[in-house]
């Protein structure tokens, strides 16, 4: 398993950090995993599943 931090999903999704914390808000991106006092992380494995999700609602 492999945690991703903050820029990384970033990069992955080209989501910003407030569209991707609205999301979370909103039930529609994976929560972040506690990492430590002051640090989150997110599990590669459900950010790529999210990532799937999305391109195959897409409409052609």
């Amino acid at each position: 398993m492999r945690i991703l931090r903050l820029p990384a999903v970033s990069e992955l999704t080209g989501l910003p950090r407030s569209t991707l914390y609205l999301y979370i808000s909103k039930g529609q991106f994976p929560k972040p995993v506690k990492l430590g006092i002051r640090s989150v992380g997110w599990i590669q494995e459900e950010v790529d599943q999210w990532l799937l999700q999305k391109k195959e609602s897409r409409l052609f």
